[in-house]
């Protein structure tokens, strides 16, 4: 059963998240925390997510706008070490409030506060109709870089704001989903690099036990094939459905985050 449930949440995240460039790690961790516990899930999921990028870079990444690319994903990159940075000074400032779900403590903290807010503006630009039609001119790339690797940094948070701030500058469905690849596997991969040599200083242990790693590597399996699967329906659909998918994950994500859900 526990298999079953992880792996078909992978397969539908994964292919429901090929087309919004984001929300797979946001969506897939609490499934792993349902059978282990928080700093598992946190690690499970994040291999997941770093083999389904490389997947995804091998299936779709010859459509990326390499220019794009360029512009926006080396200054993201830049702005990822500022913005995680900043967080440890505003850790410093403690959590603005705290209650509890059940089992689980939600906490809102001045960060989340601040990448919920972003994220309510631009899942405007994608829900209203007025805001829709609403393109952003190439010159300002880098600036959503930026955005998007700072906040990245920040919160961890990065894909979101890269989707919201690509989706308007004006290109197919397939040249959205192949860039959004692109640019994620880079920044994930500095990310991950930056983690391993933390833990290399650290000397921690890992979280993992052989327990999980079976049902890890099932979810990886079944987050392929939902890549698999939202590649057929890509030349399908329209960067319409896209916008509107992009719109209701940030709404969603951003109401989470500012209840301290996330």
């Amino acid at each position: 059963m526990i298999y079953l449930i992880v792996c078909a949440s992978a397969l539908l995240v994964s292919g429901l998240t090929l087309f919004s460039g984001f929300g797979l790690g946001t969506l897939l961790m609490p499934v792993f925390a349902l059978f282990f516990p928080v700093e598992v899930a946190v690690a499970a999921t994040a291999m997941v997510h770093g083999a389904n990028n490389i997947f995804k870079v091998a299936v779709v990444g010859r459509n990326a706008d390499r220019s794009i690319v360029l512009r926006f994903g080396l200054s993201a990159i830049l702005a990822a070490f500022a913005g995680a940075s900043l967080l440890a000074y505003l850790s410093a400032l403690g959590e603005l409030a705290s209650y509890s779900i059940g089992s689980h403590t939600a906490v809102i903290t001045p960060v989340k506060l601040a990448m919920a807010s972003l994220m309510l503006v631009f899942a405007s630009f994608e829900l209203f109709p007025k805001f829709r039609d609403l393109k952003f001119d190439r010159k300002y790339l880098p600036l959503g870089g930026v955005l998007s690797g700072f906040f990245g940094g920040l919160s961890g948070h990065q894909g979101a704001l890269r989707s919201a701030f690509l989706v308007k500058v004006g290109i197919s469905t397939e040249a959205f989903v192949g860039t959004n690849a692109v640019i994620g596997f880079m920044v994930d991969a500095v990310r991950i690099i930056t983690y391993i040599g933390l833990l290399f200083v650290v000397r921690s242990a890992s979280p993992m036990g052989a327990l999980q790693w079976p049902l890890i590597l099932a979810a990886i399996g079944a987050a392929f094939v939902g890549v698999l699967c939202g590649k057929r329906f890509l030349h399908k659909v329209t960067m319409k459905t896209v916008q509107s998918l992009t719109g209701i994950l940030l709404l969603g994500i951003a109401l989470a985050l500012g209840i301290g859900i996330i």
